[in-house]
């Protein structure tokens, strides 16, 4: 049975793991909600101004009383919030749930996404009793599966043009994912 309790506070070496709050905006917003280079291989398209962020952290904020998952990524060392991940997909009937994450690109490259990863990955099993967690990525968006598998998920397989850009161009996502028994031998 799955024990469902939103999203918690997560530590890791260089990163604070926690909840929106109306005054993570300007942050979010300037580090990777404006960035068409970030949101390039996302489903939304970057806010036009802070005004589009305050009002999806809103949204956030009110569904947590939902016991959502859905972190703000904050870098301790400048305690500002540079990403976020989240459930975009939870299926409570099989313990499974499907992770979706964008981060700033100026902290590209350095293992910060694959941080999270682990960290959420590690609660999901450890204190929520998930199953099966799994991740997908534009075939084009090689970075992101590089994550995944620094994370321990494997490639299992590629999903031929599951998604549609701008209502034309249809592209192929890469699926990984994690079993519980994956990750208590590793």
């Amino acid at each position: 049975m799955l024990m469902i309790k939103g999203t918690q506070i997560i530590n890791t070496d260089r990163l604070l793991l926690r909840k929106y709050e109306a005054c993570d905006a300007p942050d979010m917003f300037k580090n990777w909600a404006n960035d068409s280079e970030v949101t390039k291989f996302l489903s939304w398209k970057p806010h036009n101004n802070v005004e589009d962020t305050k009002e999806i952290i809103e949204q956030w904020v009110n569904k947590y009383e939902n016991n959502i998952y859905n972190w703000a990524i904050e870098l301790k060392e400048i305690s500002e919030v540079i990403g976020d991940i989240s459930i975009v997909k939870l299926d409570e009937t099989s313990y499974s749930c499907e992770i979706g994450y964008c981060m700033s690109r100026k902290y590209w490259s350095m293992g910060i996404m694959s941080e999270s990863l682990t960290a959420v990955i590690d609660y999901l099993f450890s204190e929520v009793g998930f199953n099966r967690i799994a991740a997908m990525h534009d075939t084009n968006n090689i970075a992101s599966g590089k994550v995944m598998l620094k994370s321990g998920m494997r490639y299992e397989g590629t999903l031929r043009q599951a998604k549609v850009h701008d209502k034309k161009d249809f592209y192929d996502l890469a699926l990984y994912s994690i079993l519980k028994d994956d990750w208590i031998k590793e």
